[in-house]
Order: structure tokens, then sequence, then C-alpha cells
């Protein structure tokens, strides 16, 4: 009875989602609420997440794209030659987008019609949406989701290693274009060591340093 009335509750969700472009609440109470969060993070799963787009996308496999700020001209290549793959694989990506690499790696997959979810480093509260994220919003192939409350409106490097964090944990295996030696995200890469997926020409046991 009880399971019924949180798929209920889902469902319901999903509708008032569907309605508009104002984000809604799941809390982990939801039926909805991503497995993982709590396979992962255990009692330090967050709470409630603000959810924009097509929560059926929670469900599906996803690999998480990170990389450096500072990235050389060869992983750049070999990061966007990737994105195109996913794009043309109908793959689900998630990522914070953030750096320029991701954020050009967005645009790359928003070109296609596989689902993407986008996890910015604070709160969907007052969050501007860019015009190439409207349309795939209304198409159901895109999902914002954030980990953050309302107050937490402007980026920090705390909130984004955070938001790393919260990617790795949703996602199925997470590939790396390139990592700066003694950053955050090999700090991040040492704690999803198996869940690497490989940069293709490169050894299997090898980060893209």
């Amino acid at each position: 009875m009880e399971s019924a009335i949180r798929q209920a509750e889902c469902c319901l969700l999903r509708r008032k989602n569907n309605m508009g472009m104002t984000p809604v609440i799941l809390n982990a109470s939801d039926a909805c609420y991503p497995a993982h969060l709590c396979k992962r993070f255990g009692t330090d799963a967050p709470p409630q997440l603000s959810v924009l787009g097509n929560l059926d996308l929670l469900v599906l496999p996803k690999t998480a794209l990170f990389c450096s700020a500072r990235c050389p001209g060869d992983a750049i290549l070999r990061a966007y030659d990737q994105a195109a793959r996913w794009r043309d694989a109908g793959r689900c990506v998630i990522s914070g987008f953030h750096s320029p690499v991701e954020k050009e790696c967005l645009r790359i997959l928003l070109r296609g019609s596989q689902p993407v979810i986008l996890c910015p480093a604070r709160s969907l509260e007052d969050l501007r949406l860019p015009v190439h994220w409207k349309e795939p919003l209304a198409q159901g192939r895109l999902l914002l989701l954030s980990c953050f409350n309302a107050p937490q409106r402007r980026v920090t490097v705390g909130l984004a290693a955070r938001r790393n964090d919260f990617v790795a944990a949703l996602a199925d295996e997470v590939w790396f274009a390139y990592i700066t030696p003694g950053g955050q995200m090999e700090r991040l890469a040492n704690t999803v060591a198996d869940r690497i997926v490989p940069c293709p020409g490169a050894p299997v046991s090898a980060l893209p340093r």
C-alpha cells in the first residue's frame, strides 16, 4: 500500500514538473528519488532535490562527464569526439557542464536527440535558462537537477566540488576528458576509480592527465 502511494505521488510530481518552467522539489521519500544517491551517500544523501524537466531520465543508464578547466588541445578534441559519439549512440550524459570543454560538449549533445541531465552548482531558483535549453526541456530530453537549496545561487569552489560528487554518485560510469594533477578532478577520480571509463586510445589503467 505504501509503495502504491509513493508511486502515485511520483506520478503527480511528474505531471506538476511537466506543466511549466518552475522547478519542483523531489524528497528522499519519493518513489522517483534516485536510488544511487542512497546507495552511495547513505545517510548523507541530500534530503531534497530541485528538478526541472523530464524525471524519467533519472532511471536511464548514465555516463558522467568531467573535465578540468585547463585542458590541452588533444584532450579537447578527444572530448568533442566523445560527445559526438554519445550523441549519435543516444547515451544519457550527466554533468555540471561548467568548465569550457564541458560547455562545448553540452552544445554538441543538445544538437542531437539523446537525453541530457545538467546539474548546476547552485539552486535552480531564479536560474536563467539559456534559449538553447528551452527546446530540449520542452521535448523531454533535458533534465535540470540540483542538490542545493534556494539561498545558494552563486557558484563557488566548494559548491562545485559537492556538485561533482553528486553527479558522480548518480552515474553508472564516469568519463574524464582531462584531469589536472593535484586538483579537484584528481580527488574525484580517486573516489570513483571503479567506474571510470578509459579515454579512447589510452591504456585502461591510465587517467587522462
